[in-house]
C-alpha cells in the first residue's frame, strides 16, 4: 500500500526535476541562434504552466485520498495478524484455520483495491495530459509558424542551446491562456474490450 505514496512522491520529483533542469546555468557563450531551429520542452510545461500545476497539485490529493481509503485495510490486517500470532497457543485449530482464511482473503481485497485504485490514478493521469496535450498542439503549431521554425526539437534532446530558439516560454503562455486549469476526480478504467 505504500506504492501510491511512493508513485505520488515520484511523480512530484520527476516534475520538480525537470523544471529544476530546464533552469539550470549553461555556458556563458551559447552560440548563434539557427534561423529555423525551435526548441520546445514539454516537460516544463507540464511543471509551469496552470494546468500542468493543477493536475499535479490534484494528483497529490487524489492519491492521499486512496491512502486514506486503504489505510483502514491495513490496519485491520496488522491488527488481525498479531492477534492470531499472540493467540496462537490459546485459539483451538478450526478457529485459526477460519480465521487465517478470512485474513488471506481480507488481504486479497486489499490488493485489489489498491491495484484498481492505482491503476485509476494512472488512468486519470494520462487522461489529463491528453487533454493538455490536445491544448498544447494547436499552439505549437501557431508558434512554429510565426517563428518561422523549419523543425522542432524536444528539448530532451538537446543538451545544450541558444535561449532565442527555445519557444517553451511563450508555449507555456498561450497554453495557461487556452487552458487556464484543470479540474477533475478521479477516473474509473474503462473496461477493456477483447
Amino acid at each position: 500500500m505504500k506504492t501510491l505514496a511512493i508513485g505520488a512522491v515520484a511523480f512530484a520529483s520527476l516534475v520538480a526535476a525537470s523544471a529544476a533542469s530546464a533552469q539550470t546555468a549553461g555556458p556563458a557563450n551559447v552560440g548563434p541562434a539557427i534561423p529555423g531551429v525551435c526548441v520546445y520542452f514539454n516537460q516544463q510545461l507540464l511543471a509551469q504552466s496552470t494546468a500542468g500545476q493543477a493536475v499535479q497539485a490534484r494528483m497529490e490529493q487524489l492519491a492521499t485520498e486512496v491512502q486514506g481509503e486503504l489505510a483502514p485495510y491495513a490496519t485491520a490486517i496488522q491488527t488481525e495478524a498479531q492477534a492470531l500470532q499472540t493467540g496462537a497457543a490459546s485459539i483451538p485449530a478450526d478457529q485459526q484455520q477460519q480465521r487465517r482464511q478470512a485474513l488471506q482473503q481480507r488481504v486479497g481485497e486489499a490488493q485489489q483495491l489498491e491495484q484498481t485504485r492505482s491503476e485509476e490514478l494512472r488512468y486519470t493521469l494520462s487522461e489529463q495530459r491528453r487533454l493538455i496535450s490536445e491544448a498544447v498542439e494547436p499552439v505549437l503549431v501557431a508558434v512554429y509558424q510565426e517563428k518561422g521554425c523549419g523543425i522542432l526539437i524536444d528539448r530532451e534532446s538537446v543538451f545544450i542551446m541558444n535561449p532565442a530558439m527555445d519557444v517553451t516560454a511563450t508555449v507555456i503562455q498561450r497554453v495557461n491562456a487556452a487552458l487556464p486549469t484543470l479540474s477533475f476526480n478521479r477516473l474509473p478504467v474503462p473496461a477493456r474490450t477483447q
